[in-house]
C-alpha cells in the first residue's frame, strides 16, 4: 500500500477541525471540502453566491497546486450548496474553473454548512 502524505499550504485556509487540507496516497490527492474563507483577510466571503463560489474554487486550486496537481487533473468533485436555487450561478462560476477535462461531479443541497457558508467543494485529483 502507498504511504499517506499530509498536504498543507499556508496559502489556503487552516482546517477548522481535526482534518487535513488534503491527503496524497500514491498518484491520488483527496482535497477536503473547501469553504469560502479568504486566507489573506481571515474572513468568510459571503456577499454573493458568485463571489463565494470563486473563493471556494480558488482555495481548492491553491491546495491542489501545493500537492503538485491542478484543476485540470481533478477526476471527481462533490459540491454542496446551501440552496439549490443557487445552482445556475454556481454552475456558471464552476465552468470558469473547469474548462477542459471536466471531472465527474455530484451536487447536493446541504441543510447546513459550517460557518453559515452556502458553498463547499471537495475533490479527488491525480498527481505525478
Amino acid at each position: 500500500m502507498s504511504e499517506k502524505h499530509v498536504i498543507y499550504t499556508e496559502h489556503a485556509p487552516e482546517p477548522i477541525g481535526p482534518y487535513s487540507q488534503a491527503i496524497r496516497v500514491g498518484n491520488l490527492v483527496f482535497v477536503s471540502g473547501q469553504g469560502s474563507m479568504n486566507r489573506a483577510t481571515g474572513q468568510m466571503v459571503r456577499d454573493t453566491i458568485e463571489h463565494e463560489t470563486h473563493q471556494v474554487l480558488t482555495n481548492l486550486k491553491t491546495i491542489l497546486e501545493a500537492a503538485g496537481s491542478s484543476l485540470d487533473r481533478v477526476v471527481k468533485t462533490t459540491c454542496f450548496l446551501g440552496n439549490m436555487d443557487d445552482f445556475p450561478v454556481f454552475n456558471k462560476v464552476y465552468a470558469e474553473y473547469f474548462t477542459t477535462n471536466k471531472p465527474a461531479r455530484s451536487t447536493i443541497q446541504a441543510a447546513r454548512l459550517p460557518g453559515g457558508i452556502q458553498v463547499e467543494v471537495e475533490c479527488i485529483a491525480t498527481v505525478d
